[in-house]
């Protein structure tokens, strides 16, 4: 049998281009106020402070005494991003494999995790105020790590302080609470007999490994990018009105480039801004 056969053997070459395993989608922005459509350099977000109860009258026929309604306005400031990837012209015929599908819906998911990277600073960075001070969140909103991981009495502590705030499902006006949860925390969850316990957890937890959906009274939101600061990680829970974003425009363009020989660019452009509105609907949660 002639062993010079193989030279003639061929190989099957991929026509796909697949992309690495990403976060595509964009997980805070429908979880959020979305104010839409913004024109200009920045958006408000005007509030109104709760007022005292009712005084009791103890002087007939006396004057009138004015309570006092204070407003105060928050600012989302603008911020512009853009991204582009080139495909040289003399590169297209030699590829079987056409990229620029491919290089569109990764400019597209990466300009989804940076508006959730701006919702996320929003929600536990300072706030600015029209007059231009910076308002950070709150001590009192904020549960340190305690040289622990995710616990099940940090969670019962946020709930607290949600109900604590009249901004939970409870309230007048009803709110959904969402957590932001991470890998680390997944382990920590699974790990914890005082959390899936139950015959309900054990089911939709330890069998499936997933957290996701509602329980404990907030609905779970995959998110990897949390704070880090020298290891001590920082997620958030927050209430739909605690937090605004606004996108100014985004735009993909694909076009030949005259002055780089031709070659196909394909960017995407785009302005967003967030703010947080009201302190009492965030709640940060350190862990280890």
């Amino acid at each position: 049998m002639p062993q010079s056969i193989t030279q003639a053997f061929v190989q099957q070459f991929d026509t796909s281009i697949r992309m690495q395993a990403q976060q595509k989608r964009a997980r805070f922005e429908p979880r959020v106020t979305d104010r839409g459509n913004i024109t200009g350099e920045s958006f408000t977000a005007n509030r109104l402070d709760a007022i005292a109860d009712t005084p009791e009258n103890t002087t007939r026929h006396g004057d009138t005494v004015w309570s006092d309604a204070n407003h105060t306005t928050r600012v989302a400031l603008m911020r512009d991003f853009y991204q582009a990837l080139p495909v040289d012209r003399a590169d297209e015929p030699k590829v079987l494999a056409n990229p620029s599908g491919s290089y569109m819906d990764s400019l597209n998911a990466a300009w989804n995790r940076r508006k959730d990277q701006i919702i996320f600073s929003a929600g536990i960075g300072n706030a600015q105020t029209k007059d231009g001070t910076l308002v950070p969140l709150p001590s009192s909103q904020i549960i340190l790590n305690g040289g622990t991981g995710f616990t099940k009495a940090k969670l019962i502590t946020a709930k607290k302080l949600f109900r604590a705030n009249e901004a939970d499902e409870q309230a007048d006006i009803p709110e959904e609470l969402f957590i932001a949860y991470t890998s680390d925390m997944l382990e920590d969850i699974l790990s914890d007999t005082t959390l899936t316990s139950a015959d309900y957890m054990a089911v939709k937890m330890l069998q499936s490994g997933d957290v996701s959906g509602k329980w404990m009274g907030f609905s779970w939101v995959p998110y990897e990018r949390v704070l880090n600061t020298a290891g001590v990680l920082r997620t958030m829970a927050w209430c739909k009105s605690s937090i605004h974003f606004g996108t100014g425009f985004f735009e993909g363009r694909a076009q030949r480039r005259g002055d780089k020989k031709d070659t196909l660019q394909l960017s995407a452009a785009g302005s967003v801004g967030a703010v947080r509105v009201w302190e009492y609907g965030v709640v940060a949660l350190d862990f280890v």
